[in-house]
């Protein structure tokens, strides 16, 4: 037998250890090769979103290569330290460390070959359905298969690199070891995990300013310092604050000294210790993954809001840049009866105004006999009259009255003297027609022309009202949301172009088209890009985690074995030890996955609400509860697997 088949017999007899790590890394050179294949394909760049999707997709490749990057490098030096008995053996027997150094890098690099190849080959079977399912959820022209050499070339020479590096740097770890540390392996007894009162105050102390750094107020720095802040307080958490929890809870009789439960808070307290980088890494990379996820799900689900508390299909606002005497309409009309359905055409001029006092808030004025159109068409009353100081209000749902009107009475910065009697406050989800998405405040046709001498004596130049034009089609509310096909995209689609057309062609144009259906499919094409992405980055998250987790109750596997033995013989039954074990298994997957859902719900709420976005909840508790669907698979499969091997060495 020659040394390298003395390498492979090696890996061969170490394969129920080795087999989650070599999945995992088959898996993450699967997807970086099905990145690469959609990445290089030669139709992308004739298709209008595919040279952004590439972009977005060579970002995901490049995240999923630095993850295995650590993943392989953590793997390996935890492999090695499972294996110090074996290289102690080999060198009391006459192994020179340059040759245990050599089969080490050997078998390193032969699961990495191993797993280059299976990730080839199951990347080839999944580049079909993968370009498939890609184009159908981005929504761009279907990428025919092709020979992806050029995806081949770089995949390999990206993975061989990352193994051949990690099997050189790797070496490092057993050189410093003793051959009498080699011997006595991970049968050294561990000492009783201690956690400093200090370091626990400390890691709590960052965790706070983490929290308070982005609730004062939302900056580049404030989310620097959260992200410094957070990352270093999730490791003092699981290594010093965990650790203090334990062993507080263990001087309580009351609540551990009942059945099994002594026994497997204590054995808690070594796995949380010796298993804390473990459990940091994870939950770091899962609630980063989870944040993403959770922004598009946010952004997605506002894009569906914001096309259904807009009840008009095209918009054609003109802005005061340059006076209009009459707005042309004539392409909107031509479409829109080019399509065969009924329309009501509906023009509202808009002034500006704010509330005066230390609240100074935006709001929209709107005359009397213009609202009387408008108003039925956003299910609103149409008022008949109002005073000459009176005025309606119209809030949207999300913000509150008594910020604009004070004792039944508003009064406008611009008429300080002056204050309006509310007559009426409406609250309405039809307000998403303005892009302001500002209160609009119903007042007199003659307060429109006082207001715009007022402001523009103030300003010291013209300022007139911003004119829209609103269509609304009976036909296109439908109360779903349209698709691709639908006849509203298809016109909203053209009027886009020409739009865009017209504006490119003549720059003193002092327009604006905003299309209902076109401007939704847009976000959700670009959503759908980043949720595709964030899906296989979740995945991959998710596969190695489980790996993490398997690899360590493994290599733990055999300690736990004697003491499991050792509790049977006094008395412990194997449903009572099954009990213990399987609560310590899932307090290991399970807890980053909480911890790092409350994580994400801290970080992404004040962003998400300075976006606009108030509904942060739902989105996240989503993302995860897809996460806790994936862990309690591989939690099953793992777990069934432990207690397999505990039971056979019961007495």
């Amino acid at each position: 037998m020659n040394f390298p088949q003395f390498a492979f017999n090696n890996v061969r007899r170490n394969s129920r250890a080795y087999i989650a790590y070599f999945l995992s890394s088959s898996f993450m050179v699967m997807v970086f090769f099905a990145y690469s294949v959609f990445i290089y394909h030669p139709g992308i760049t004739n298709s209008d979103m595919g040279p952004r999707a590439a972009t977005s997709m060579q970002v995901a490749a490049y995240i999923v290569y630095v993850f295995a990057f650590f993943f392989v490098l953590y793997s390996i030096s935890s492999f090695l330290k499972s294996r110090n008995l074996e290289f102690g053996l080999l060198s009391i027997l006459g192994a020179r460390p340059g040759q245990i150094n050599r089969l080490i890098f050997l078998e390193n690099m032969i699961i990495g070959l191993s797993a280059i190849v299976t990730g080839l080959a199951g990347g080839m079977v999944l580049s079909k359905f993968f370009l498939l399912l890609s184009t159908k959820t981005i929504g761009i022209k279907e990428l025919p298969f092709y020979w992806p050499m050029k995806a081949i070339v770089i995949t390999s020479a990206s993975f061989l690199s990352l193994f051949l590096v990690i099997s050189i740097f790797t070496l490092l770890f057993i050189r410093k070891n003793k051959v009498l540390e080699l011997l006595q392996g991970n049968a050294k007894p561990k000492k009783q995990p201690k956690a400093s009162i200090l370091l626990s105050l400390f890691g709590a102390a960052l965790l706070a300013v983490g929290y308070y750094a982005l609730r004062w107020e939302l900056s580049p720095v404030a989310i620097v310092l959260a992200a410094v802040t957070g990352i270093t307080g999730t490791y003092f958490f699981y290594s010093q604050l965990s650790v203090l929890f334990i062993r507080i809870l263990q001087r309580s009789r009351r609540s551990t000294w009942r059945g099994t439960r002594l026994l497997w808070i204590s054995e808690m307290s070594y796995k949380l210790r010796d298993n804390s980088r473990m459990l940091f890494l994870i939950t770091v990379v899962t609630a980063i993954a989870s944040m993403g996820a959770g922004v598009v799900l946010s952004i997605n689900q506002a894009g569906r809001e914001i096309y259904f508390a807009n009840p008009f299909a095209i918009t054609k606002t003109y802005y005061n840049k340059k006076p209009v005497t009459e707005p042309n309409r004539s392409e909107i009309i031509e479409q829109l009866k080019a399509a065969g359905v009924d329309y009501t055409e509906v023009r509202a001029d808009i002034l500006d105004g704010f509330t005066k006092g230390s609240q100074r808030g935006l709001l929209q004025l709107l005359g009397l006999s213009q609202y009387k159109q408008l108003g039925p068409l956003i299910d609103l009353p149409a008022e008949s009259s109002l005073g000459l100081n009176e005025a309606i209000l119209i809030t949207p749902k999300d913000r509150k009255a008594s910020d604009y009107v004070h004792n039944g009475m508003l009064t406008l910065e611009e008429q300080p003297t002056t204050e309006l009697y509310i007559k009426d406050i409406l609250v309405s989800d039809s307000l998403g027609f303005s892009p302001a998405e500002a209160p609009l405040l119903i007042v007199p046709d003659k307060w429109i022309e006082t207001l715009s001498v007022a402001k523009s004596a103030q300003s010291g130049r013209n300022i007139t009202s911003t004119i829209m034009f609103l269509y609304k089609v009976p036909a296109w509310d439908t109360g779903s949301l349209p698709t691709v096909n639908s006849q509203e995209a298809k016109v909203g689609n053209y009027l886009t172009e020409w739009n865009e057309s017209a504006n490119k062609n003549n720059s003193d144009l002092s327009f604006y088209l905003r299309m209902r259906a076109s401007n939704y499919l847009f976000l959700k094409q670009s959503t759908a890009m980043l949720s595709f992405i964030s899906i296989f980055v979740a995945l991959i998250f998710s596969v190695s985690s489980a790996s993490f987790l398997y690899f360590k109750l493994h290599s733990e596997l055999a300690a736990d074995i004697r003491m499991y033995r050792a509790l049977s013989k006094i008395g412990l039954s194997t449903r009572e030890m099954s009990a213990a074990a399987t609560k310590q298994i899932a307090i290991l997957f399970y807890i980053p996955i909480v911890v790092s859902a409350i994580q994400s719900l801290v970080v992404i709420s004040p962003i998400l609400t300075e976006m606009g976005i108030t509904n942060a909840v739902e989105p996240v508790l989503t993302t995860f509860a897809a996460y806790l669907i994936l862990q309690t698979v591989f939690f099953l499969i793992v777990k069934s697997r432990y207690i397999h091997s505990l039971k056979k060495m019961m007495v």
